[in-house]
C-alpha cells in the first residue's frame, strides 16, 4: 500500500489521539446505538460494536455505563444524522458523517471549514458514487493465523477482502454484512474493532505539500464535536 497508506495510517492515529474529543464521539455513538435498539449489547450488535470500539480507545468503563443511561432517559438527547459532500483543497474528495443534536450549528460549521479551507460543498448525492459503503474490520495478527484460511472461512459471513498492512488485519465486506461479520469474529472470541467506512472508488494520489493542505482541513473536521468521520479519495 506504500507511503500513502502510511500517511493516512499515521494522520488517523494524530486524530484519534484526541481523547478530549473521541471520547464525546464514542460516546454519543453508543447512546444513539442504545437508543434505536436497546441498551442490552447482547440483544443489540450496533450498540455492542459501539461498546468494543469504546474499549479500543481505552474509554473509561464509566463514560460507556453513563452513554448508556442517557438513552434511557427521559431528557436524552435527540441526535440526528446528517451527511455533507464537498471538494476540499486540491480538489480532494470528502464525505462528511456527522451526528448531531443542532442541525444549523452543524451545517454552518461544516460549510465554513470548506469555504476557508478554499474548498466549497456540492449537493448531496453528488459523490455517492465515488465511494463505497463498506464494513471495515481491523485485529492484530498473531503468529501462525493463515489469513487464506482465515478468508475460507469467513467468506459466507460476507467477507469480500483481506489485507494485511504493518502487522494490522483489515477485513473488508460490504456494508450490509456489518451484523453478520462482526457476530462471525465474536463467535471466535476475537477482539476486533469494526466501522462502517466509506472507499473511495478512485482514489488520487496527492504530494506531500497537498497532503499537508489536506490535512489541516480534515483536523478542523475530525475536532468538531458533531463529526464523526470526514471520508476522503486520497490514494
Amino acid at each position: 500500500m506504500g507511503r500513502a497508506f502510511e500517511y493516512r495510517k499515521a494522520a488517523k492515529m494524530k486524530r484519534w489521539d484526541k481523547m478530549s474529543k473521541i471520547f464525546p464521539k464514542l460516546g454519543k455513538a453508543i447512546t444513539v446505538a442504545a437508543k434505536e435498539s436497546g441498551a442490552d449489547p447482547d440483544m443489540n450488535p450496533k450498540l455492542r460494536t459501539a461498546i468494543q470500539n469504546a474499549k479500543a480507545q481505552n474509554m473509561p468503563k464509566d463514560n460507556i455505563d453513563n452513554a448508556i443511561k442517557r438513552a434511557a432517559g427521559k431528557d436524552a438527547t435527540a441526535y440526528t444524522e446528517m451527511n455533507f459532500e464537498g471538494k476540499g483543497p486540491h480538489g480532494v474528495l470528502v464525505f462528511v458523517e456527522c451526528m448531531t443534536d443542532n442541525t444549523t450549528r452543524t451545517t454552518a460549521n461544516v460549510k465554513s471549514y470548506f469555504n476557508k479551507a478554499g474548498g466549497s460543498q456540492v449537493p448531496n448525492g453528488s459523490l455517492e458514487f465515488m465511494f463505497n459503503r463498506k464494513t471495515v474490520i481491523e485485529f492484530e495478527k498473531t503468529d501462525g493465523m493463515d489469513l487464506e484460511e482465515m478468508e475460507l472461512e469467513f467468506i459466507d459471513a460476507g467477507l469480500e477482502e483481506i489485507d494485511e498492512n504493518d502487522g494490522t488485519i483489515y477485513v473488508y465486506g460490504d456494508y450490509t454484512n456489518f451484523g453478520s461479520l462482526t457476530h462471525a469474529f465474536e463467535e471466535k472470541g476475537m477482539e476486533v474493532k469494526a466501522t462502517l467506512q466509506r472507499i473511495p472508488t478512485s482514489p488520487v494520489e496527492f504530494t506531500e505539500e497537498q497532503l499537508e493542505d489536506i490535512e489541516k482541513m480534515l483536523d478542523k473536521l475530525e475536532e468538531d464535536e458533531d463529526v464523526q468521520a470526514p471520508f476522503n479519495n486520497i490514494v
